[in-house]
């Protein structure tokens, strides 16, 4: 029996930024990235264009914006019950996919407040609501109080957020703007019905194209969907195999890129919650030991990373002031940079500011 092969950490991180169009940006347009990246991450409403600005070749953030005001790109909840930036059409598969980790939410964080509420009523009582004008979950709430008295206004909210495919409408995640996070249901604002289809098998594969080779859990960590090894035993044939450097089994799509371990890997500027961060139960191909507390320092806070040599090897932050006349950008690598990876990171940082504030008087620190 030929035992599997074992993928050194360094080889599963080149592989990770090929599949995460981060090793070189893509030549592709801002929707064809986010559909191969099965979404972005977008609790922060304007991370995702730092996300495309350092995956895809002269990112327009402008465009992108109008076409979330076309809705052919919408936010909406999905993976890990977080709010993702995705295409029209992903929205419309993958929520039904994505809707049990929605429950299982709402039951372990609001379910003790809804006792004596009949959940699929107010559902639907809220969908009737959105028809009518978007509206913020808080708003939700206080008018479902009206049936429920008795119960708590943002736990009735959170029914209609985990219960109903509801998106986020604009100026909501517009590129520099702001505004309420208000909702209606997609099939309302997409003018087309939710698919039918629940099966994670698309979801599973998918995944492995975008973050690829990976484990069972590093797939569930990622989507929040559970019992997913029956998913991948089903697809094995069509998998190759593999193992990392402490044995657990890695599964990958036979044709996906999996660079040499020595491909160089430039600087990129990633923004908190990325994509190829929170992408695996087993962080270590992105995110050395080291590293963990830098960009981890408390629960629900993961800050802007930077990647050295493929790795996080410092974060940063951009600050502006309130006129936009002057705007910061505070490099804080902790990692020791070679001449040519200070040069090249100089020259990354000082394009980053150019595009986050091209108005401003902008000046790089930490270099």
């Amino acid at each position: 029996m030929v035992l599997p092969r074992t993928l050194t950490r360094r080889e599963l991180n080149r592989a990770a930024l090929s599949r995460q169009l981060l090793l070189e940006r893509a030549a592709a347009s801002p929707a064809e990235a986010v559909e191969h990246l099965v979404g972005l991450h977008a609790q922060l409403p304007q991370n995702p264009y730092t996300a495309l600005w350092s995956r895809v070749e002269d990112f327009d953030a402008d465009a992108f914006s109008r076409q979330m005001e076309e809705r052919s790109i919408v936010r909406i909840s999905l993976q890990r019950s977080t709010i993702h930036t995705v295409t029209a059409r992903d929205c419309l598969a993958l929520r039904p996919v994505l809707q049990v980790p929605q429950d299982r939410t709402l039951k372990s964080a609001f379910g003790r407040n809804l006792q004596g509420v009949d959940v699929d009523k107010a559902a639907e009582r809220a969908r009737e609501m959105v028809r009518e004008r978007p509206m913020t979950f808080a708003e939700i709430g206080e008018e479902l109080l009206a049936e429920w008295p008795g119960s708590d206004a943002r736990s009735l909210g959170m029914v209609a957020r985990h219960r109903l495919p509801m998106v986020q409408v604009p100026p909501r995640g517009l590129w520099r703007q702001g505004g309420a996070a208000r909702h209606t249901t997609a099939e309302h604002w997409l003018s087309a019905p939710i698919e039918r289809d629940d099966a994670p098998d698309g979801l599973v594969m998918r995944y492995l194209a975008a973050f690829g080779p990976a484990s069972v859990k590093d797939v569930q960590a990622w989507c929040g969907l559970t019992r997913l090894r029956e998913v991948v035993d089903r697809h094995r044939d069509e998998l190759v195999v593999f193992r990392d450097e402490d044995g657990s089994e890695l599964f990958d799509l036979p044709d996906a890129p999996r660079p040499n371990p020595d491909t160089p890997a430039p600087p990129r500027f990633l923004p908190e919650f990325d994509n190829v961060v929170l992408g695996y139960k087993d962080r270590r191909r992105i995110l050395p030991d080291e590293a963990g507390g830098h960009l981890w320092p408390g629960r629900n806070i993961v800050r802007s990373a930077l990647l050295i040599d493929g790795f996080v090897g410092g974060t940063w932050a951009l600050t502006t002031d309130t006129k936009q006349a002057c705007a910061t950008l505070e490099v804080s690598p902790f990692v020791e940079l070679s001449g040519p990876q200070h040069d090249a990171l100089a020259t990354e940082a000082a394009r980053f500011l150019a595009f986050h504030a091209p108005e401003s008087e902008g000046t790089v620190i930490g270099l």
